[in-house]
């Protein structure tokens, strides 16, 4: 498959390296920035044709006009920008009117889609019990520009929206953690990146997935299928 990517920097060079590790070819890269042969400064100055998926990983103020342009000009997107709405109007606009699809995440690590469904069904049970307060922390690193984070915020919309202590310090690559807190007791269940290997892994197999469906889609829908492809593998 040939991709593009929408944003060249240390996000956009680790898909770079997972892409082409499963066979896949950069064509085009757009980026302000870049200094490469195949570098152009906006969407509307690349060549699209031929193109099967752009990852879009720039900044919150440019990910909603990307993906509208994008899906525009029919390309498949993979964007993992945070800090912005996808469920914007224009952009369920542009989805329903493309034929190509999205999906849209603010985390592509395949073990954080396990950990959204492990922290809903603790809450399911720990809040039905009474006496538990649910809270939310994340830690990232000093460079990162929105706090909180798109999946901390989206872990605290699962316990309840409890207020999400945020950090920004060092080289932290991600680390989340969310407990429960009661009178006898405390549980805590935490999930921690160790690179931004796991991140670009994740889009690629999302950008696998999508092939020719349309509409907006999340990463755990990317996930879902995996586990259950592997299931019933396993029980032939």
């Amino acid at each position: 498959m040939r991709f593009a990517l929408v944003g060249y920097g240390k996000m956009g060079r680790a898909i770079e390296a997972a892409a082409a590790a499963r066979g896949h070819v950069l064509s085009a890269v757009v980026d302000r920035s870049a200094r490469t042969a195949q570098a152009k400064r906006s969407i509307d100055r690349a060549a699209w044709r031929g193109i099967g998926v752009a990852f879009e990983f720039t900044t919150p103020a440019a990910a909603k006009d990307n993906v509208i342009a994008l899906l525009a000009r029919g390309v498949p997107v993979v964007c993992g920008t945070t800090g912005w709405d996808p469920a914007d109007p224009d952009v369920k606009r542009a989805a329903r009117s493309s034929k190509a699809g999205a999906v849209v995440a603010p985390n592509y690590s395949v073990g954080m889609a396990l950990f959204y469904g492990a922290v809903a069904q603790a809450a399911s049970r720990y809040l039905a019990a009474g006496g538990y307060d649910a809270w939310v922390a994340e830690w990232h690193h000093r460079a990162k520009v929105d706090a909180p984070s798109g999946t901390a915020l989206r872990l605290a919309k699962l316990v309840g929206d409890p207020p999400v202590a945020a950090v920004r310090a060092g080289h932290e690559p991600g680390r989340h953690l969310v407990g429960f807190d009661g009178p006898h007791d405390a549980v805590t269940l935490e999930h921690v990146a160790r690179g931004r290997s796991g991140f670009a892994e994740g889009a690629v197999l999302a950008a696998e997935w999508l092939g020719r469906r349309r509409g907006i889609h999340r990463f755990e829908e990317v996930v879902d299928d995996l586990v259950s492809r592997t299931t019933k593998r396993g029980k032939r």
